[in-house]
């Protein structure tokens, strides 16, 4: 049986099969980058990281895009109440975000295009939908006709009539019906314009990503990722407007993740509830907090906070010491009896089934992580001696089914129950998930004595802020940026992070 996915266009399950033999083409709706990246962004960079390399594992050639929308009207108030140009302000977070991504293992996607790089192509497609009697032109804006697109509402299960009558869609008199959607926005003072046939303006948000995604990817692409937020009215105007220019099927399997969310509401810059990558990638490491991400399946939504994060800490290093030891085993340190390597071969061999089994069945990473840690608990019993623990944090259970390596005549090498234990933790665990660190990786030092006077330092700025005694919180940070460190204050607090 191959890869079945949930397809939010159907409402089905359904078999995966591409359109083009072995190659696979992904558009993911990426960052609108006007303020700080959160952890929410991270779970579908993440997400669909591991859903590319599953891809590759099963013997795809996957070509991924993402990108970066630069022209919104977030953006654009944020320059605006800034006072710095827009492009920059989106350049600076976007290169923020792509710093933290790499720091979480994410694999750089195939292309990275942003909005302003392609207005041209934009002005193009909005033509070619004029001429087509699906776009019309108002006052300087130009807007899709709905109405010439009779599949309309069919992703989000909603009706024309529907929208006629409830209203999450902007009210304008030049429109032909209400849910008519912008496809070209007259300038307004201040804000950034390029010139067009309809005068100086700029793009709307859904026919952004529809002309890159075509740019790219051509029509039929195999997947279109975004959260359960974007089902409507992005994903739904982008199918209209695409297919009706182009005349063929946009997307084939539409892909929807669930939020991330903070005390059991969706994390969102406007909403203000967030908590940062930086912030939490100071606590944990990368891996750490790419095992939280994946330990519930996409479609189901996932609270953060940061005791589950100490949680997922202990449990990557538990995944982590586990293969160190496996290889240590594999390089002759431990002999294995010959019914404790037959049954750590006979786990291996079931976890790598169960993994692959869960991943086919619409990615389900929660289940796949499942079966890797119920191999790590049989390695660790299988490399248990008898003569006491090893050193795996797991080493004290069955410690009758191994035996040192004796200190006479040459290592006796493991037999087949390490070696595929080891590598079904180095293949899925490490390339598929990006969990299990290559040989020879260590982790960041623990923090020292300087680091514990920092964050002494950072509580005693605090309640210097809190009597309102600025001066000396100032004098506090000054001296932390003299020794090289940065501080950033958030809604949860201060961090200090040594700058590089």
């Amino acid at each position: 049986m191959g890869i079945r996915v949930q397809n939010t266009l159907t409402g089905r399950r359904e078999d995966f099969v591409p359109a083009e033999d072995k190659r696979v083409r992904i558009y993911v709706c990426g960052v609108t980058p006007y303020a700080e990246t959160h952890i929410g962004h991270a779970r579908p960079s993440v997400f669909w990281d591991v859903v590319r390399r599953y891809l590759e594992y099963r013997g795809y050639k996957v070509f991924l895009v993402q990108n970066f929308t630069d022209i919104d009207d977030k953006v654009i108030a944020r320059a605006q109440a800034t006072g710095e140009d827009p492009l920059a302000i989106s350049r600076r977070y976007s290169q923020e975000y792509l710093r933290l991504m790499g720091l979480l293992g994410v694999r750089p996607a195939d292309a990275y295009p942003r909005v302003s790089d392609h207005i041209g192509d934009i002005i193009e497609v909005i033509q070619g939908l004029i001429e087509r009697g699906n776009a019309y032109e108002r006052s300087g804006n130009v807007w899709f006709d709905v109405t010439t697109f009779p599949r309309y509402g069919r992703l989000s299960r909603r009706s024309l009539d529907e929208l006629r009558a409830g209203a999450r869609v902007e009210v304008d008199p030049d429109k032909r019906h209400p849910a008519d959607f912008a496809v070209w926005k007259r300038a307004k003072p201040g804000e950034p314009a390029w010139p067009s046939p309809w005068g100086p303006g700029r793009p709307g948000w859904h026919i952004e990503c529809s002309v890159m995604a075509l740019k790219y990817l051509g029509s039929g692409l195999d997947f279109h990722g975004g959260g359960t937020d974007l089902i409507f009215p992005h994903h739904e105007n982008e199918i209209a407007q695409s297919e009706a220019y182009t005349g063929e099927t946009f997307c084939r399997y539409w892909v929807h993740h669930e939020m991330l969310n903070l005390r059991g509401e969706k994390m969102s810059k406007s909403l203000g509830n967030v908590v940062t990558c930086a912030e939490v990638l100071d606590r944990a490491p990368g891996g750490a907090v790419r095992l939280l991400l994946l330990g519930a399946h996409y479609r189901k939504p996932l609270d953060f906070d940061f005791d589950l994060l100490e949680e997922n800490k202990r449990a990557w290093r538990r995944l982590n010491e586990a293969a160190r030891r496996l290889r240590e085993a594999a390089g002759g340190a431990v002999r294995l009896e010959g019914g404790a390597d037959e049954a750590l071969a006979e786990a291996a061999r079931a976890a790598r089934r169960r993994f692959e089994e869960a991943m086919d069945d619409d990615f389900n990473t929660a289940e796949a992580l499942g079966s890797l840690f119920d191999l790590v608990r049989a390695a660790n019993s299988a490399l248990a001696g008898p003569s006491g623990p090893g050193p795996g944090p797991e080493s004290g259970r069955d410690r009758s089914l191994a035996t040192e390596r004796p200190e006479e005549g040459p290592p006796t090498a493991s037999g087949e129950g390490v070696r595929l234990a080891l590598a079904v933790l180095e293949e899925l665990g490490g390339e598929v998930l990006g969990l299990v660190r290559p040989p020879g990786e260590r982790d960041a030092p623990e923090a020292g004595p300087a680091d514990e006077l920092v964050s002494l330092l950072l509580e005693v700025r605090s309640c210097l802020r809190e009597k309102k005694d600025f001066a000396l919180a100032d004098f506090i940070r000054e001296g932390l940026v003299r020794l090289g460190y940065e501080v950033q204050d958030g809604p949860r607090g201060s961090v200090a992070r040594r700058r590089d």
